[in-house]
């Protein structure tokens, strides 16, 4: 029944949860003539629910028991319950790899199918950042930011794709090893079912699948009419926050994340500043994280120690920090949310940190 009602064009979340209210909850009784007549449906969706594919459902069923590919619809209990809460939110979605990992607390990466060296560099490094703090780094699986992305949070924890394809169709093929090795991180997911070509329609439309697993979305490099922008459109008109990375004035890369910034968007320069805008809280996952019993304050690596050497008791900037210990900036920003959260440092007015009292 999963794979009849995701097969149907045209069906909604809406239209499936209205024909669940009607079949009282029996997921056989969805596809009934008698449920089907009580609920305003439009006629082609009628016909595909009452009538179905016979042909291209067998074929279907036969590709997800070769594959181990998933149909989950969004009135069972492991929707997505991000995805679940957008306007328009699909009415079924095929996966592949990790159900579970739906419901994980998500950042959209998206950008420039042809970025920079840096572009590339900074998408790569933010994903897995974020990735090892925590959060489930989701993209598109496109050529540039996105594959960068994901390349980036399989360093360091788990990342999801959303195809505007079916998922038997990867695309663009050259990202087919990636696509592999995501199944075994994350998932593959999709809204169109098996043998759906990758047409130019379907890309808007995966793009709001993008923004809807996320908690918000952050665009690295984009041109002005770049399709990264109608996800962050997505994402800000589904009630998420949305942050661009600001670039030179000249590039004609930066000019979509200057725009997004203007209308309102976070400008960010670390991954730290993300967090508190999603309400992520890095100690929590810290927490979870920690065996029972364990110290508050873990012990530290290498790099860590020669951050904490350079630091004073009095505060002192990340400029100071940088020329001291020979770590890049962005390193230090990392870590030293991480030793604020243990209780190691401070931060002080001016954008200065210094060594907490305790901590000799």
């Amino acid at each position: 029944m999963c794979a009849r009602l995701a097969r149907v064009s045209g069906l909604t979340a809406d239209h499936l949860r209205r024909l669940a209210r009607e079949a009282g909850g029996d997921l056989e009784r969805l596809c009934d003539p008698a449920v089907i007549a009580r609920v305003d449906l439009p006629p082609a969706v009628r016909q595909s629910l009452t009538v179905p594919d016979q042909t291209a459902l067998r074929a279907d069923l036969d590709w997800c028991a070769a594959s181990g590919a998933q149909v989950l619809l969004c009135i069972d209990e492991a929707y997505p319950f991000q995805l679940a809460a957008i306007r328009d939110a699909p009415a079924a979605l095929y996966v592949l790899g990790s159900v579970q990992a739906l419901m994980a607390p998500q950042l959209a990466m998206v950008g420039s199918r042809s970025p920079t060296p840096g572009g590339r560099s900074i998408a790569r490094e933010f994903a897995a950042t974020l990735a090892r703090w925590g959060l489930t780094i989701t993209s598109g699986l496109a050529t540039g930011i996105d594959a960068a992305s994901h390349e980036g949070a399989l360093e360091a924890g788990d990342t999801i794709a959303v195809l505007g394809s079916g998922l038997d169709r990867i695309y663009p093929p050259e990202n087919a090893n990636l696509a592999r090795r995501i199944r075994d991180r994350g998932a593959l997911v999709s809204e169109f079912p098996p043998r759906t070509r990758p047409a130019r329609q379907n890309f808007p439309r995966r793009n709001r699948i993008i923004s809807g697993l996320a908690l918000g979305t952050l665009v690295v490099e984009a041109a002005a009419e770049s399709g990264s922008l109608i996800t962050a459109r997505w994402a800000g008109e589904q009630g998420r926050e949305v942050f661009a990375i600001p670039g030179p004035i000249r590039s004609p890369l930066s000019r979509g994340c200057h725009k997004l910034i203007r209308d309102g968007a976070h400008l960010v320069e670390t991954p730290a500043e993300v967090l508190p805008e999603i309400h992520f809280s890095l100690k929590n996952q810290i927490l979870m994280t920690d065996p029972p019993g364990a110290p508050a304050a873990a012990p530290l690596d290498k790099d860590y120690e020669m951050l904490l050497d350079a630091l004073d008791f009095e505060p002192v900037t990340l400029d100071t920090l940088a020329a001291r210990s020979g770590l890049s900036g962005e390193s230090i920003a990392s870590m030293l949310l991480i030793l604020e959260l243990q209780g190691r440092v401070s931060p002080y007015p001016g954008g200065r940190y210094g060594r907490l009292g305790t901590d000799r």
